[in-house]
């Protein structure tokens, strides 16, 4: 039944419309918590005459079960890299009750951006992370618990999954990520509106009042505390939109929020 109520909520694309200058196996030798899945990165560089030198890692979302990768992925590459941002999508391995799996797969990500800096034309310390969704719990999970060059200098969380709480998590997400009956003290570690400090880098949070999936809460509550840390944060709540958007034209904000996003971007 679990099953199914995702497959409602989600649907996977198989994008045939754009391909990544290179695709990399995150892993070469060492996999740690080696499941049989692969972490894989497509990479998306902007035109030289409009790079910036910042990048994006960019983790979709789809409930720590599958990734949905052309809507939260593949389809916001000419957004960003117009803007002169370098674009490296994850795909990165399902949990399946080990949180490791994805958290690591994140977190070198992050290194290889920042390893491969001078050849990608890529600032190392201009190096964010995006997610939407469970997604977004990763990213935040990154901004949040990761140190030295797997830390963010930025976020950006769409309709995030954010709190392991189960009276406003997104119970499937949770379960995936913590496995069934976890302990209070992983729920609490990984409830990530929890974990921010001063030292949390500067976010930008875009949700929906009416997301029935996902509580708004989740990102709501993120942002005070955020706010309580004096950490830089915008938070966007659109009166609807339900959850899963992403870059979809049909979202009846979807021209706002890119605009916000875009000034977002260009305030730092």
């Amino acid at each position: 039944m679990e099953i199914i109520n995702i497959f409602l909520f989600f649907i996977i694309f198989i994008n045939k419309n754009i391909s990544a200058q290179t695709v990399i196996n995150i892993w070469n030798d060492y996999i740690p918590y080696d499941n049989g899945d692969t972490a894989e990165l497509s990479i998306f560089l902007p035109n030289n005459k409009k790079n910036t030198g910042r990048a994006i890692v960019m983790c979709p979302g789809g409930a720590y079960y599958f990734l949905s990768m052309e809507n939260e992925g593949y389809n916001w590459v000419e957004y960003f890299n117009q803007q002169g941002i370098a674009v490296f999508i994850l795909k990165y391995r399902m949990p399946n009750g080990n949180l490791k799996v994805p958290v690591s797969d994140a977190e070198e990500a992050m290194r290889i951006v920042r390893r491969n800096a001078q050849k990608w034309n890529v600032n190392p310390n201009d190096v964010g992370i995006m997610g939407f969704s469970a997604g977004g719990h990763l990213a935040s999970t990154i901004a949040t618990h990761s140190k030295d060059d797997a830390k963010p200098n930025f976020h950006i969380l769409f309709y995030p999954v954010i709190s392991m709480d189960p009276s406003f998590t997104h119970l499937i997400s949770m379960n995936n990520f913590l496995g069934k009956n976890p302990k209070n003290k992983m729920i609490y570690e990984y409830s990530n509106e929890l974990q921010v400090t001063s030292e949390t880098p500067r976010v930008f949070l875009a949700l929906s009042n009416d997301d029935d999936l996902v509580p708004a809460i989740n990102g709501a509550r993120y942002y005070q505390e955020c706010n309580n840390h004096g950490v830089p944060a915008s938070i966007h709540i659109y009166p609807t939109g339900g959850h899963g958007w992403g870059y979809h034209a049909y979202f009846d904000y979807h021209l706002e929020m890119l605009r916000e996003l875009k000034k977002w971007l260009q305030s730092f």
